[in-house]
């Protein structure tokens, strides 16, 4: 980033570029956070506001959920709080109810093993529907099904619960370009850096954008590929959305997730309607563990979940694959992510930042391994684990599934 001096006033400039097929918001100079709450303030009146706060129990005890609380104490522009925990028991629930009970705002919990909850699950699983795995996916997908009952949010932001630097300018931030109708955008997706005294965000940098690019050398700038990669940060768990794309967008119940919504937000929505924006200069949060050695947890699982899920969405545009095709692809990923990584080394050195080209090696080796893993998958087995079926095919099919959730999650809150 660029610090200038203009007239004695320390602006902190970053750069403007706007680059592949969506809009970049850049942060651009000291922004007036209170401007943009009293602009959300104004609009929020037509078009109100949800945040979704998608926590495991555990994360009652970090800093993390304390300072998101403290923060979210001073916005006035949400019209309600929706906490989904993930499994927890029946005290665990009454603690979290009274831990989040501090906010100003209307919150309401969703305690997703609670029997009323799982009586809705069977109620939708009876009719045939897909439910996906108990995840973060479906905490998610049960928490926009209960604020589309109440029929009074236009805007659902979400938002992950260990954050160590949040403040309350990222949710303001997130929130204004679908609140703000003169901006007309449906799906707003966060980005940020992420940097202490080394780089972060391993996953994007060595798994996600050089198998993007990758697959861009082997069938060309497919529009999807153009898509996925105009992301700078396509795993943030950072976005805001229009109730009606919530309504009718399919969601990917494992580690593919974030990809996953991109790709139904890409089907769903028109380009223009769809942009990213700067929240944070920096971003920090709980680092999961590399595991090269264990496929079933840490960043191998994540790898294996989210090369599934790009080779599925690019199958169902049609894309044919084969072993050879896989055999390329896994050749050019190592050297594309080879040579990022020298970038990302020579980007540290410049900066005075710490980096670990073993480990930086090690990671693109394991990821290497998961994306051979990901394709014996799909070989064996195409289709894979169905997606969570869209809201609009539930209530299709269950025209009173909306009154049953409402009630479910307003009587295990009183």
């Amino acid at each position: 980033m660029i610090e200038q001096m203009v007239r004695g006033v320390e602006i902190i400039m970053a750069d403007f570029h706007q680059s592949g097929v969506i809009a970049t918001l850049h942060k651009l100079g000291n922004a007036k956070l209170e401007k943009l709450e009293a602009e959300l303030s104004w609009y929020s009146q037509e078009r109100p506001i949800a945040l979704v706060l998608p926590s495991l129990y555990s994360e009652l005890e970090g800093q993390a959920l304390k300072r998101i609380i403290t923060e979210l104490k001073k916005v006035k522009y949400l019209k309600e709080v929706v906490v989904t925990l993930g499994p927890c028991t029946k005290e665990e629930f009454n603690r979290a109810r009274e831990f989040f009970s501090v906010l100003p705002q209307t919150t309401k919990l969703i305690w997703n093993n609670g029997d009323r909850i799982n009586e809705v699950h069977k109620t939708i699983k009876s009719a045939g529907l897909q439910l996906g795995d108990t995840g973060k996916g479906q905490s998610a997908w049960i928490a926009y099904g209960y604020i589309m009952a109440q029929k009074n949010i236009s805007v659902i932001s979400l938002h992950d619960c260990d954050i160590l630097t949040y403040n309350r300018e990222m949710l303001a931030r997130l929130c204004y370009p679908v609140t703000n109708p003169n901006l007309e955008y449906e799906f707003c997706k966060g980005y940020y850096s992420r940097v202490t005294d080394r780089m972060h965000g391993r996953v994007t940098r060595l798994l996600v954008t050089p198998l993007l690019r990758s697959l861009k050398k082997i069938y060309g700038p497919l529009p999807l590929l153009e898509f996925l990669d105009s992301f700078r940060y396509p795993l943030a768990g950072e976005f805001a959305m229009d109730v009606n794309l919530a309504r009718v967008i399919k969601i990917p119940g494992d580690w593919g997730l974030e990809v996953g919504v991109l790709a139904e937000v890409y089907r769903n929505c028109t380009v223009r309607r769809i942009s990213q924006i700067d929240i944070a200069e920096n971003y920090e949060h709980k680092h999961q563990v590399l595991s090269p050695g264990d496929s079933s947890k840490g960043l191998l699982k994540m790898c294996i979940d989210i090369s599934k899920s790009v080779f599925r969405t690019l199958a169902s545009e049609g894309i044919v694959f084969s072993e050879g095709y896989f055999k390329s692809l896994i050749s050019t990923y190592v050297r594309t992510a080879q040579d990022m990584l020298k970038q990302y080394e020579d980007d540290a050195a410049v900066n005075g930042l710490f980096f670990d080209r073993h480990e930086e090696s090690l990671a693109v080796e394991s990821f290497t391994g998961g994306i051979k893993i990901a394709s014996e998958i799909i070989m064996r087995d195409p289709l894979g684990v169905p997606l969570i079926s869209s809201w609009d095919r539930v209530t299709s099919a269950l025209p009173q599934i909306m009154k049953m959730l409402k009630e479910a999650v307003d009587g295990d809150n009183n």
